[in-house]
Protein backbone atom coordinates (compact mmCIF):
# COMPACT_ATOMS: atom_id res chain seq x y z
CA UNK A 1 0.00 0.00 0.00
CA UNK A 2 1.34 3.54 -0.88
CA UNK A 3 2.61 4.85 2.50
CA UNK A 4 2.20 8.48 1.29
CA UNK A 5 -1.72 7.62 0.89
CA UNK A 6 -2.34 6.86 4.27
CA UNK A 7 -3.31 8.88 7.19
CA UNK A 8 -3.43 6.65 10.37
CA UNK A 9 -1.63 3.60 10.37
CA UNK A 10 -1.92 1.39 13.62
CA UNK A 11 0.98 -1.39 13.52
CA UNK A 12 0.77 -4.49 16.73
CA UNK A 13 -1.18 -2.12 19.22
CA UNK A 14 -1.74 -3.56 22.21
CA UNK A 15 -3.87 -2.45 25.19
CA UNK A 16 -4.88 -4.21 28.53
CA UNK A 17 -7.15 -3.21 31.62
CA UNK A 18 -5.64 -5.88 34.70
CA UNK A 19 -6.15 -9.58 32.69
CA UNK A 20 -8.29 -8.09 30.05
CA UNK A 21 -7.02 -7.58 26.56
CA UNK A 22 -9.05 -4.73 25.20
CA UNK A 23 -6.96 -4.43 22.16
CA UNK A 24 -4.51 -7.31 20.64
CA UNK A 25 -2.16 -6.80 18.33
CA UNK A 26 -4.19 -4.59 16.35
CA UNK A 27 -3.17 -3.48 12.74
CA UNK A 28 -5.15 -0.82 11.07
CA UNK A 29 -4.39 1.19 7.66
CA UNK A 30 -6.59 4.10 6.86
CA UNK A 31 -6.68 6.36 3.48
CA UNK A 32 -6.24 9.60 3.11
CA UNK A 33 -9.52 11.09 2.28
CA UNK A 34 -12.07 8.09 2.25
CA UNK A 35 -14.81 7.01 4.92
CA UNK A 36 -12.98 4.12 6.79
CA UNK A 37 -15.75 1.91 9.27
CA UNK A 38 -14.75 -0.30 12.29
CA UNK A 39 -17.58 -2.32 13.12
CA UNK A 40 -17.17 -5.19 16.31
CA UNK A 41 -19.91 -6.11 18.93
CA UNK A 42 -19.91 -3.99 22.09
CA UNK A 43 -16.97 -4.53 23.79
CA UNK A 44 -14.84 -5.64 20.77
CA UNK A 45 -12.12 -2.90 21.44
CA UNK A 46 -12.94 0.00 18.95
CA UNK A 47 -13.64 2.78 21.21
CA UNK A 48 -10.93 1.93 22.90
CA UNK A 49 -8.94 1.79 19.90
CA UNK A 50 -9.88 4.93 18.99
CA UNK A 51 -9.28 6.71 22.55
CA UNK A 52 -5.96 5.06 22.09
CA UNK A 53 -5.92 7.14 18.92
CA UNK A 54 -6.93 9.99 20.23
CA UNK A 55 -4.51 10.23 23.37
CA UNK A 56 -7.77 9.17 26.10
CA UNK A 57 -5.80 5.81 26.89
CA UNK A 58 -2.00 5.42 26.08
CA UNK A 59 -0.97 1.99 24.28
CA UNK A 60 1.15 -0.87 26.21
CA UNK A 61 2.72 -1.69 22.79
CA UNK A 62 3.08 -0.91 19.52
CA UNK A 63 3.46 1.68 17.00
CA UNK A 64 1.58 4.36 15.63
CA UNK A 65 2.38 6.84 12.49
CA UNK A 66 -0.35 9.37 11.38
CA UNK A 67 0.59 10.98 8.07
CA UNK A 68 3.50 8.65 7.50
CA UNK A 69 5.15 10.20 10.83
CA UNK A 70 5.72 7.83 14.39
CA UNK A 71 3.48 9.15 16.53
CA UNK A 72 2.77 9.00 20.34
CA UNK A 73 -0.33 10.86 22.23
CA UNK A 74 -0.22 11.44 26.17
CA UNK A 75 -3.51 13.30 26.06
CA UNK A 76 -6.04 14.53 23.23
CA UNK A 77 -4.09 18.01 22.82
CA UNK A 78 -0.91 16.68 21.38
CA UNK A 79 -3.81 14.12 19.33
CA UNK A 80 -5.37 17.53 18.01
CA UNK A 81 -2.07 19.42 17.32
CA UNK A 82 -1.31 16.55 15.28
CA UNK A 83 -4.90 16.93 13.34
CA UNK A 84 -6.60 14.17 14.97
CA UNK A 85 -10.44 14.97 15.94
CA UNK A 86 -12.90 12.89 18.12
CA UNK A 87 -16.72 13.08 17.96
CA UNK A 88 -17.79 11.37 21.07
CA UNK A 89 -21.05 9.48 21.35
CA UNK A 90 -22.26 11.22 24.16
CA UNK A 91 -21.77 14.75 23.33
CA UNK A 92 -18.62 16.98 25.04
CA UNK A 93 -20.71 20.00 25.30
CA UNK A 94 -21.40 23.00 27.31
CA UNK A 95 -26.00 23.28 27.38
CA UNK A 96 -26.01 26.51 28.53
CA UNK A 97 -22.66 27.70 26.39
CA UNK A 98 -23.25 28.94 22.78
CA UNK A 99 -22.34 27.23 19.92
CA UNK A 100 -19.41 30.08 19.67
CA UNK A 101 -18.39 29.51 23.06
CA UNK A 102 -18.57 25.85 23.05
CA UNK A 103 -16.15 25.83 20.00
CA UNK A 104 -13.55 27.90 21.04
CA UNK A 105 -13.94 26.39 24.14
CA UNK A 106 -9.97 25.26 25.50
CA UNK A 107 -8.69 27.13 22.20
CA UNK A 108 -8.82 30.73 23.30
CA UNK A 109 -6.06 33.10 22.29
CA UNK A 110 -5.64 36.53 23.15
CA UNK A 111 -5.91 38.36 26.67
CA UNK A 112 -9.45 39.29 25.71
CA UNK A 113 -11.73 36.16 25.22
CA UNK A 114 -13.95 39.06 22.40
CA UNK A 115 -10.89 38.42 20.11
CA UNK A 116 -11.22 34.78 20.37
CA UNK A 117 -14.97 34.94 19.67
CA UNK A 118 -14.68 37.81 16.55
CA UNK A 119 -12.09 35.36 14.96
CA UNK A 120 -13.68 32.13 15.87
CA UNK A 121 -16.98 33.41 14.01
CA UNK A 122 -15.37 34.54 10.86
CA UNK A 123 -13.72 30.70 10.54
CA UNK A 124 -16.88 28.51 11.37
CA UNK A 125 -18.50 31.04 8.99
CA UNK A 126 -16.35 29.57 6.43
CA UNK A 127 -16.39 26.46 7.82
CA UNK A 128 -20.00 26.22 7.64
CA UNK A 129 -20.66 27.04 3.91
CA UNK A 130 -17.52 25.04 2.84
CA UNK A 131 -19.10 21.49 4.55
CA UNK A 132 -22.45 22.42 4.38
CA UNK A 133 -22.85 22.81 8.47
CA UNK A 134 -24.79 25.54 8.71
CA UNK A 135 -25.91 26.50 12.56
CA UNK A 136 -26.51 29.11 14.26
CA UNK A 137 -23.45 30.51 16.58
CA UNK A 138 -25.38 32.70 19.32
CA UNK A 139 -27.72 30.11 20.19
CA UNK A 140 -26.99 28.20 23.29
CA UNK A 141 -26.64 24.82 22.76
CA UNK A 142 -29.13 23.08 25.36
CA UNK A 143 -31.84 24.43 22.70
CA UNK A 144 -30.63 22.89 19.79
CA UNK A 145 -31.82 19.39 18.05
CA UNK A 146 -29.44 16.89 18.80
CA UNK A 147 -28.74 16.73 15.03
CA UNK A 148 -27.36 20.28 15.34
CA UNK A 149 -25.69 19.52 18.32
CA UNK A 150 -23.51 17.18 16.12
CA UNK A 151 -22.95 19.40 13.84
CA UNK A 152 -21.29 21.53 16.45
CA UNK A 153 -19.03 18.66 17.67
CA UNK A 154 -18.15 18.50 13.91
CA UNK A 155 -17.12 21.91 13.59
CA UNK A 156 -15.69 21.74 16.71
CA UNK A 157 -12.91 19.22 15.08
CA UNK A 158 -12.52 21.01 12.10
CA UNK A 159 -12.03 24.37 13.51
CA UNK A 160 -8.83 22.44 15.64
CA UNK A 161 -7.53 21.47 12.45
CA UNK A 162 -8.64 18.13 12.32
CA UNK A 163 -7.93 16.47 9.04
CA UNK A 164 -9.04 12.94 10.37
CA UNK A 165 -12.36 13.03 12.57
CA UNK A 166 -13.23 10.05 14.29
CA UNK A 167 -16.78 9.29 15.15
CA UNK A 168 -17.68 7.05 18.22
CA UNK A 169 -21.50 6.28 17.50
CA UNK A 170 -22.54 9.07 15.84
CA UNK A 171 -25.67 8.09 14.89
CA UNK A 172 -27.21 6.81 18.28
CA UNK A 173 -28.86 9.35 19.12
CA UNK A 174 -30.16 10.75 15.72
CA UNK A 175 -33.53 9.94 13.69
CA UNK A 176 -33.28 8.57 10.36
CA UNK A 177 -33.65 11.61 9.05
CA UNK A 178 -31.04 13.73 11.07
CA UNK A 179 -28.62 10.56 10.30
CA UNK A 180 -28.88 10.61 6.61
CA UNK A 181 -28.25 15.00 6.68
CA UNK A 182 -24.88 13.61 8.49
CA UNK A 183 -24.33 11.30 6.21
CA UNK A 184 -24.88 14.18 3.32
CA UNK A 185 -22.38 16.04 5.78
CA UNK A 186 -19.57 13.23 5.85
CA UNK A 187 -19.28 12.91 1.69
CA UNK A 188 -18.86 16.58 2.09
CA UNK A 189 -16.15 16.05 4.35
CA UNK A 190 -14.51 13.25 2.05
CA UNK A 191 -14.49 15.82 -0.87
CA UNK A 192 -12.49 17.94 0.91
CA UNK A 193 -9.75 15.83 2.07
CA UNK A 194 -11.12 15.16 5.02
CA UNK A 195 -10.72 11.48 6.55
CA UNK A 196 -13.35 9.74 8.39
CA UNK A 197 -13.25 6.96 11.12
CA UNK A 198 -16.41 5.56 11.41
CA UNK A 199 -17.42 3.29 14.68
CA UNK A 200 -20.62 1.86 14.79
CA UNK A 201 -22.64 -1.30 14.81
CA UNK A 202 -25.05 -0.35 11.92
CA UNK A 203 -24.18 -2.75 9.26
CA UNK A 204 -26.97 -0.43 7.02
CA UNK A 205 -24.92 2.45 7.63
CA UNK A 206 -21.46 0.76 6.47
CA UNK A 207 -22.88 -0.17 3.56
CA UNK A 208 -24.78 2.90 2.61
CA UNK A 209 -21.60 5.41 3.73
CA UNK A 210 -17.87 3.87 4.26
CA UNK A 211 -15.30 3.03 1.57
CA UNK A 212 -13.86 0.47 3.77
CA UNK A 213 -14.76 -1.68 6.67
CA UNK A 214 -12.42 -3.19 9.23
CA UNK A 215 -14.03 -5.53 11.96
CA UNK A 216 -13.05 -6.30 15.90
CA UNK A 217 -13.83 -9.10 17.71
CA UNK A 218 -12.73 -9.80 21.52
CA UNK A 219 -10.01 -7.40 21.07
CA UNK A 220 -8.68 -8.41 18.01
CA UNK A 221 -8.77 -7.08 14.37
CA UNK A 222 -10.13 -10.14 12.00
CA UNK A 223 -10.71 -8.66 8.82
CA UNK A 224 -10.52 -5.81 6.78
CA UNK A 225 -12.51 -5.72 3.77
CA UNK A 226 -13.49 -2.87 0.35
CA UNK A 227 -17.24 -2.28 1.37
CA UNK A 228 -18.35 -2.59 -2.23
CA UNK A 229 -16.51 -6.11 -1.96
CA UNK A 230 -18.24 -7.73 1.42
CA UNK A 231 -22.37 -7.79 2.58
CA UNK A 232 -23.84 -7.45 5.70
CA UNK A 233 -24.51 -10.94 6.26
CA UNK A 234 -20.56 -11.70 5.96
CA UNK A 235 -19.78 -8.40 8.21
CA UNK A 236 -22.68 -9.93 10.73
CA UNK A 237 -20.54 -13.46 10.97
CA UNK A 238 -17.48 -11.59 11.03
CA UNK A 239 -18.27 -9.53 14.05
CA UNK A 240 -20.35 -12.26 16.11
CA UNK A 241 -18.31 -15.34 14.99
CA UNK A 242 -21.32 -17.15 13.82
CA UNK A 243 -24.36 -16.35 11.35
CA UNK A 244 -26.80 -13.92 12.80
CA UNK A 245 -30.36 -13.57 11.35
CA UNK A 246 -30.65 -10.23 10.26
CA UNK A 247 -34.21 -10.75 9.16
CA UNK A 248 -36.05 -12.35 12.40
CA UNK A 249 -38.64 -15.23 11.53
CA UNK A 250 -41.84 -14.66 13.19
CA UNK A 251 -45.37 -16.05 12.47
CA UNK A 252 -48.63 -13.62 12.31
CA UNK A 253 -49.45 -12.26 15.71
CA UNK A 254 -52.87 -13.98 16.70
CA UNK A 255 -54.14 -10.79 18.94
CA UNK A 256 -56.87 -11.37 21.89
CA UNK A 257 -58.17 -8.55 23.83
CA UNK A 258 -56.97 -5.17 24.49
CA UNK A 259 -55.36 -5.29 28.01
CA UNK A 260 -54.75 -1.65 27.37
CA UNK A 261 -56.82 1.09 26.48
CA UNK A 262 -56.13 4.86 26.25
CA UNK A 263 -59.06 6.88 26.16
CA UNK A 264 -58.00 11.12 24.91
CA UNK A 265 -54.89 11.23 26.83
CA UNK A 266 -53.21 15.10 27.48
CA UNK A 267 -50.20 14.87 29.41
CA UNK A 268 -47.37 17.11 30.42
CA UNK A 269 -43.42 16.71 30.86
CA UNK A 270 -41.69 17.12 33.93
CA UNK A 271 -41.35 20.62 33.13
CA UNK A 272 -45.20 21.24 32.98
CA UNK A 273 -45.55 21.55 28.77
CA UNK A 274 -48.00 19.99 27.49
CA UNK A 275 -46.10 16.98 25.00
CA UNK A 276 -48.96 14.81 24.47
CA UNK A 277 -52.55 15.22 23.31
CA UNK A 278 -56.06 13.69 22.31
CA UNK A 279 -53.86 10.67 22.15
CA UNK A 280 -56.13 7.20 22.18
CA UNK A 281 -55.31 3.22 20.68
CA UNK A 282 -55.31 0.32 22.62
CA UNK A 283 -52.62 -2.58 22.91
CA UNK A 284 -54.03 -6.05 22.42
CA UNK A 285 -52.81 -9.50 23.88
CA UNK A 286 -50.58 -11.59 21.51
CA UNK A 287 -49.16 -8.19 19.36
CA UNK A 288 -46.56 -5.91 19.38
CA UNK A 289 -47.57 -2.50 18.71
CA UNK A 290 -45.61 0.35 17.98
CA UNK A 291 -44.86 3.37 17.90
CA UNK A 292 -42.93 5.66 15.47
CA UNK A 293 -41.69 9.35 15.46
CA UNK A 294 -38.90 11.81 15.41
CA UNK A 295 -37.23 11.86 18.54
CA UNK A 296 -39.18 14.93 21.03
CA UNK A 297 -42.78 14.21 19.88
CA UNK A 298 -44.35 13.08 22.60
CA UNK A 299 -43.52 9.52 22.55
CA UNK A 300 -41.47 9.65 25.85
CA UNK A 301 -43.65 11.46 27.76
CA UNK A 302 -46.35 8.94 26.82
CA UNK A 303 -43.94 6.10 28.26
CA UNK A 304 -43.85 7.80 31.25
CA UNK A 305 -47.47 7.63 31.91
CA UNK A 306 -48.15 4.44 30.84
CA UNK A 307 -45.46 3.06 33.04
CA UNK A 308 -46.88 5.35 36.07
CA UNK A 309 -44.00 7.85 36.32
CA UNK A 310 -45.86 11.31 35.09
CA UNK A 311 -49.45 11.90 35.73
CA UNK A 312 -52.53 12.29 33.85
CA UNK A 313 -53.85 15.59 32.47
CA UNK A 314 -56.89 14.74 30.87
CA UNK A 315 -58.23 11.45 29.48
CA UNK A 316 -57.53 7.95 31.30
CA UNK A 317 -56.19 4.34 30.61
CA UNK A 318 -58.16 1.41 31.53
CA UNK A 319 -55.52 -1.61 32.24
CA UNK A 320 -56.19 -5.15 33.41
CA UNK A 321 -59.15 -3.78 34.98
CA UNK A 322 -57.77 -1.18 36.92
CA UNK A 323 -58.48 2.55 35.52
CA UNK A 324 -55.58 5.43 35.54
CA UNK A 325 -57.61 9.22 35.56
CA UNK A 326 -55.72 12.33 37.03
CA UNK A 327 -58.34 11.94 39.89
CA UNK A 328 -56.90 8.33 40.17
CA UNK A 329 -53.02 8.20 39.34
CA UNK A 330 -51.23 4.63 39.85
CA UNK A 331 -47.71 4.68 40.49
CA UNK A 332 -45.14 2.52 39.36
CA UNK A 333 -44.77 -0.27 42.28
CA UNK A 334 -49.16 0.05 41.94
CA UNK A 335 -48.90 -0.53 38.45
CA UNK A 336 -46.09 -3.15 38.53
CA UNK A 337 -48.08 -5.79 40.96
CA UNK A 338 -50.99 -5.34 38.28
CA UNK A 339 -48.85 -6.90 35.82
CA UNK A 340 -47.53 -3.96 34.27
CA UNK A 341 -43.49 -4.07 33.05
CA UNK A 342 -41.29 -0.95 32.01
CA UNK A 343 -38.11 -1.15 30.20
CA UNK A 344 -37.17 2.85 30.25
CA UNK A 345 -36.21 4.33 26.61
CA UNK A 346 -33.03 5.78 28.72
CA UNK A 347 -31.11 2.43 30.69
CA UNK A 348 -28.48 4.84 32.39
CA UNK A 349 -30.35 7.10 34.03
CA UNK A 350 -33.33 5.04 34.87
CA UNK A 351 -32.70 1.37 34.17
CA UNK A 352 -30.10 0.55 36.29
CA UNK A 353 -27.58 2.44 38.80
CA UNK A 354 -24.00 2.44 37.44
CA UNK A 355 -22.38 1.88 41.19
CA UNK A 356 -24.82 -0.91 42.11
CA UNK A 357 -24.03 -4.44 41.50
CA UNK A 358 -25.48 -6.58 38.78
CA UNK A 359 -27.71 -8.53 41.08
CA UNK A 360 -29.22 -4.82 42.96
CA UNK A 361 -29.44 -3.33 39.57
CA UNK A 362 -31.34 -7.12 38.49
CA UNK A 363 -33.52 -5.88 41.65
CA UNK A 364 -34.96 -2.36 41.02
CA UNK A 365 -38.66 -1.68 41.31
CA UNK A 366 -38.59 -5.52 42.71
CA UNK A 367 -36.95 -5.43 46.05
CA UNK A 368 -39.94 -5.35 48.15
CA UNK A 369 -40.99 -8.79 47.29
CA UNK A 370 -41.09 -11.06 49.84
CA UNK A 371 -39.68 -14.06 48.61
CA UNK A 372 -36.10 -11.78 49.26
CA UNK A 373 -37.03 -9.17 51.62
CA UNK A 374 -37.39 -9.50 55.17
CA UNK A 375 -38.52 -6.20 56.34
CA UNK A 376 -34.94 -4.51 56.67
CA UNK A 377 -32.32 -6.53 54.97
CA UNK A 378 -32.76 -8.54 51.41
CA UNK A 379 -31.67 -12.00 51.56
CA UNK A 380 -28.38 -11.93 49.91
CA UNK A 381 -28.24 -15.42 48.61
CA UNK A 382 -31.53 -15.13 47.16
CA UNK A 383 -30.60 -11.68 45.37
CA UNK A 384 -27.79 -13.19 43.72
CA UNK A 385 -29.43 -16.36 42.79
CA UNK A 386 -32.27 -14.13 41.02
CA UNK A 387 -29.36 -12.60 38.98
CA UNK A 388 -27.45 -15.73 38.37
CA UNK A 389 -30.34 -17.15 36.93
CA UNK A 390 -31.76 -14.65 34.77
CA UNK A 391 -28.50 -13.35 33.77
CA UNK A 392 -28.26 -17.59 32.04
CA UNK A 393 -31.78 -17.51 30.77
CA UNK A 394 -30.67 -13.52 28.75
CA UNK A 395 -27.03 -14.46 28.01
CA UNK A 396 -25.62 -11.78 30.14
CA UNK A 397 -21.76 -11.62 30.19
CA UNK A 398 -20.08 -11.80 32.43
CA UNK A 399 -21.64 -14.21 34.47
CA UNK A 400 -20.77 -12.40 37.51
CA UNK A 401 -23.48 -10.83 39.58
CA UNK A 402 -21.25 -9.06 41.82
CA UNK A 403 -19.38 -6.77 39.52
CA UNK A 404 -20.30 -3.13 39.06
CA UNK A 405 -23.31 -2.35 36.80
CA UNK A 406 -21.58 0.27 35.02
CA UNK A 407 -18.89 -2.58 34.11
CA UNK A 408 -20.73 -4.26 31.91
CA UNK A 409 -21.23 -3.46 27.95
CA UNK A 410 -24.78 -1.37 27.08
CA UNK A 411 -26.12 -4.07 25.36
CA UNK A 412 -25.23 -6.62 28.92
CA UNK A 413 -26.80 -3.51 30.36
CA UNK A 414 -30.24 -3.98 28.25
CA UNK A 415 -30.12 -7.57 28.73
CA UNK A 416 -30.25 -7.27 32.40
CA UNK A 417 -33.23 -4.88 32.91
CA UNK A 418 -34.96 -6.79 30.02
CA UNK A 419 -34.39 -10.23 32.15
CA UNK A 420 -35.33 -8.19 35.30
CA UNK A 421 -38.89 -7.51 33.95
CA UNK A 422 -39.63 -10.25 31.63
CA UNK A 423 -39.26 -12.97 34.14
CA UNK A 424 -41.73 -11.62 36.21
CA UNK A 425 -43.88 -12.88 33.85
CA UNK A 426 -45.78 -9.29 33.43
CA UNK A 427 -49.51 -9.19 31.15
CA UNK A 428 -48.37 -6.06 29.88
CA UNK A 429 -44.88 -4.90 28.69
CA UNK A 430 -44.30 -1.13 27.86
CA UNK A 431 -40.53 -1.16 25.90
CA UNK A 432 -38.38 2.27 25.11
CA UNK A 433 -35.89 1.96 22.29
CA UNK A 434 -34.74 -1.15 23.28
CA UNK A 435 -31.58 -2.26 21.13
CA UNK A 436 -30.66 1.65 21.17
CA UNK A 437 -27.42 1.85 21.00
CA UNK A 438 -26.28 -1.84 21.58
CA UNK A 439 -24.28 -4.59 18.86
CA UNK A 440 -25.79 -6.54 16.24
CA UNK A 441 -25.58 -9.81 18.55
CA UNK A 442 -27.36 -8.34 20.89
CA UNK A 443 -30.33 -6.47 19.04
CA UNK A 444 -30.86 -10.17 17.26
CA UNK A 445 -31.40 -11.78 20.81
CA UNK A 446 -33.32 -9.02 22.31
CA UNK A 447 -35.68 -8.91 19.45
CA UNK A 448 -36.30 -12.69 19.52
CA UNK A 449 -37.35 -12.41 23.28
CA UNK A 450 -39.91 -9.31 22.50
CA UNK A 451 -41.00 -11.97 19.84
CA UNK A 452 -41.75 -14.46 22.49
CA UNK A 453 -43.18 -12.59 24.80
CA UNK A 454 -45.79 -11.57 22.46
CA UNK A 455 -46.04 -14.96 21.69
CA UNK A 456 -47.19 -15.99 24.89
CA UNK A 457 -50.11 -13.63 25.00
CA UNK A 458 -48.76 -10.56 26.23
CA UNK A 459 -49.60 -7.07 24.92
CA UNK A 460 -46.17 -5.16 23.87
CA UNK A 461 -46.07 -1.56 23.56
CA UNK A 462 -43.04 -1.09 21.72
CA UNK A 463 -41.32 2.44 21.19
CA UNK A 464 -38.53 3.14 18.82
CA UNK A 465 -36.38 6.19 16.86
CA UNK A 466 -35.18 2.66 14.54
CA UNK A 467 -38.12 2.72 11.79
CA UNK A 468 -36.13 -0.34 10.63
CA UNK A 469 -37.07 -1.78 14.50
CA UNK A 470 -40.66 -0.66 14.27
CA UNK A 471 -41.17 -1.75 10.87
CA UNK A 472 -39.45 -5.80 11.98
CA UNK A 473 -40.88 -6.35 14.84
CA UNK A 474 -44.33 -4.62 15.37
CA UNK A 475 -47.63 -5.82 14.09
CA UNK A 476 -49.52 -2.97 14.45
CA UNK A 477 -47.63 1.11 14.28
CA UNK A 478 -48.97 4.03 15.35
CA UNK A 479 -47.13 7.41 14.60
CA UNK A 480 -47.27 10.31 16.47
CA UNK A 481 -46.12 14.10 15.61
CA UNK A 482 -46.19 16.79 17.64
CA UNK A 483 -47.72 15.23 20.77
CA UNK A 484 -50.43 13.66 18.77
CA UNK A 485 -51.16 10.31 16.55
CA UNK A 486 -50.98 11.28 12.83
CA UNK A 487 -51.92 7.53 11.75
CA UNK A 488 -52.40 3.81 12.39
CA UNK A 489 -50.81 0.96 9.91
CA UNK A 490 -51.06 -2.50 9.33
CA UNK A 491 -47.59 -3.00 10.48
CA UNK A 492 -47.27 -5.94 7.22
CA UNK A 493 -48.74 -2.99 4.68
CA UNK A 494 -45.79 -0.36 6.40
CA UNK A 495 -43.43 1.68 4.16
CA UNK A 496 -40.21 4.47 5.29
CA UNK A 497 -42.21 6.67 3.15
CA UNK A 498 -45.51 6.58 4.74
CA UNK A 499 -44.27 6.73 8.02
CA UNK A 500 -41.86 9.32 7.06
CA UNK A 501 -44.61 11.48 5.92
CA UNK A 502 -46.84 10.78 9.02
CA UNK A 503 -43.94 11.63 11.16
CA UNK A 504 -43.89 15.08 9.35
CA UNK A 505 -47.50 15.06 9.96
CA UNK A 506 -47.31 15.74 5.56
CA UNK A 507 -49.72 12.66 5.00
CA UNK A 508 -52.63 14.00 3.01
CA UNK A 509 -56.12 13.39 5.32
CA UNK A 510 -57.85 11.06 2.73
CA UNK A 511 -54.81 8.70 3.43
CA UNK A 512 -54.55 8.90 6.82
CA UNK A 513 -55.46 5.23 8.55
CA UNK A 514 -57.41 5.19 12.46
CA UNK A 515 -57.26 2.19 14.63
CA UNK A 516 -60.47 2.06 14.16
CA UNK A 517 -60.58 1.07 10.56
CA UNK A 518 -57.82 -1.47 11.20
Amino acid sequence: MDQSNIAIELIDVDKHFGAVYANDKVNLSVKTGTIHGIVGENGAGKSTLMSILYGFYQADSGRIKVFDKDFISTNSRQSIEAGIGMVHQHFMLVENFTVLENVILGSEDGALISESLDKARIELTRLAQEYGLEVELDVAVEELSVGMQQRVEILKGLYKGAKVLILDEPTGVLTPQESDELFRIFEALKKQGVTIILITHKLREIMSITDYVSVMRAGKMVAHRQTSETNPEELAELMIGRKVLLNIVRTEAKSGDPLLVANNLEIHNEQGIKRVSEVSFEARSGEILGIAGVTGNGQGTLLKALAGILPLSKGSIEILGETISPKRPLNPQELRNLGVAHVPEDRQRMGIISDFSASESALLGYQNDKEINQGVWLKRSLVKANCESIMEAFDVRPTNPDLKSSNFSGGNQQKLILAREFERDPEVLIIGQPTRGIDIGAIEFIRKRIIKMRDAGKAIILISVELEEIMSISDRIIVMCDGEITGTVDAAKADEATLGMMMANALPSDKKITEAQL
